[in-house]
C-alpha cells in the first residue's frame, strides 16, 4: 500500500496563494438561486498552488490505539437517514467557488481535488464539469439558505417535515456543510434520503439488494455538498487551515461540528474549548478519508464499515 501523503505548503506568490485579507471582499447576491450558483467553472485555471508532497514524515512517538481510532471515527462518521451507513463519493467530485476574488476560489477549488486525489476520492478532470460541490462566501448565509430551502429542498438534506426542514436549514455556524445524499442499488438505480430525485421511487425497503453477508449491493453515496461560510465571523482568517477544513467538510458528512474529536483534527476547529485543534489537516484527517474511500462501498452495515475504515486508519498510522 502506498504511504499516506500530506499536502505541501508551498510558498506564497504574488499571483498564487491569495491574502487572508482578501477574504470577504466579496459577497454572494441574495436573489441567486442555485441553479445560477451552479454555473460552470471558469476556462481560465490558475497554475496549481499545491502540490503533493514527498511522503510525510514519521507521525508521532505512538500511534494512536485502537480504542482512540473507533473513538475519533465516532465522531466523524454520520450515517444517512435511508440506509443508516455513511455516504461517501462516488460520483467524480466537481467543486466550486462563489463570492470570493478568482485567485481565491481558484486556490480552495484546487485544494480540495488534490486532497480528494490524495485518499483515493475520484476526481472530475474535466474543466467544463458540472459542479456538485459548492463553495458559497456569504454575509448573509441565513438568507441563501432561505432560497436554498424554497427552490431546491434536496440540497438541504433529508426531512420529514416542513418544521424539520425549516430547522435543518437554520445557519448555526460561520461554516457549515449540507449533503445530498442517497443510495444506488445493485441495478444502478439512484434514490436520493428525500426520495424526490431523479424521479426515482424505490425506497430501501425494495431495492434491489445482492444477499451477501459482508455487502448488499446498496451503495450510500454523496450526491451534493452545499458548504456556506459567512467570511465576518469566522474562526480563522488564513486561508490555508480554511481550504483543510472545507476539505473534509466537503469528502465526509461528519458529525456535530461541536464535537473535540479524541486526536487532533481539522475539524475541531468550531469546536468550543477544545485543547485538540490545529491549523492544518492533519494525519489522522487523511487517513480516516483514506479509510472511507479504501472500504467497499456496498458494506452491509454501519459497524462494519467502521471496522474497515478503523484498519484503513490503522495501517496508514502506523496503529498495531
Amino acid at each position: 500500500m502506498p504511504k499516506l501523503i500530506l499536502l505541501r505548503r508551498p510558498a506564497p506568490s504574488a499571483d498564487c496563494a491569495p491574502k487572508a485579507a482578501e477574504l470577504g471582499s466579496h459577497h454572494t447576491s441574495l436573489g441567486v438561486s442555485m441553479a445560477i450558483l451552479r454555473f460552470a467553472l471558469s476556462a481560465t485555471i490558475f497554475a496549481p498552488c499545491l502540490a503533493l508532497a514527498q511522503p510525510a514524515p514519521a507521525g508521532p512517538p505512538t500511534p494512536p490505539s485502537r480504542e482512540a481510532i473507533a473513538n475519533f471515527i465516532d465522531t466523524f462518521a454520520t450515517p444517512t437517514h435511508m440506509s443508516g451507513k455513511v455516504a461517501r463519493w462516488e460520483e467524480p467530485v466537481c467543486p466550486v467557488m462563489t463570492g470570493q476574488k478568482p485567485n481565491v476560489s481558484a486556490f480552495v477549488t484546487q485544494h480540495v481535488t488534490a486532497v480528494a486525489a490524495a485518499v483515493g476520492a475520484p476526481v472530475n478532470s474535466d474543466k467544463a464539469c458540472t459542479p456538485n460541490i459548492e463553495i458559497v462566501f456569504t454575509t448573509a448565509p441565513q438568507a441563501l439558505l432561505d432560497n436554498v430551502r424554497q427552490r431546491s429542498a434536496d440540497y438541504i438534506g433529508y426531512a420529514s417535515s416542513a418544521s424539520e426542514l425549516e430547522k435543518l436549514a437554520t445557519v448555526t455556524h460561520p461554516i457549515q456543510a449540507w449533503y445530498a445524499t442517497g443510495i444506488r442499488d445493485a441495478r444502478g438505480r439512484y434514490t436520493t434520503d428525500s426520495g424526490r430525485d431523479r424521479g426515482v421511487s424505490t425506497s430501501a425497503n425494495t431495492a434491489k439488494v445482492t444477499g451477501f453477508r459482508l455487502t448488499d449491493g446498496q451503495h450510500t453515496i454523496i450526491h451534493h455538498v452545499l458548504i456556506v461560510i459567512d467570511p465576518a465571523k469566522l474562526p480563522v482568517q488564513e486561508i490555508v487551515p480554511l481550504s483543510d477544513y472545507i476539505a473534509v467538510l466537503a469528502l465526509a458528512q461528519i458529525g456535530s461540528l461541536d464535537d473535540c474529536r479524541p486526536l487532533p483534527s481539522i475539524a475541531n476547529m468550531p469546536a468550543p474549548a477544545c485543547d485538540r485543534k490545529t491549523n492544518s489537516i492533519t494525519a489522522n484527517d487523511l487517513a480516516y478519508l483514506h479509510g472511507l474511500y479504501k472500504m467497499p462501498s456496498d458494506r452491509l452495515q454501519l459497524a462494519i464499515q467502521k471496522n474497515d475504515i478503523a484498519d484503513g486508519m490503522a495501517q496508514a498510522l502506523g496503529t498495531r
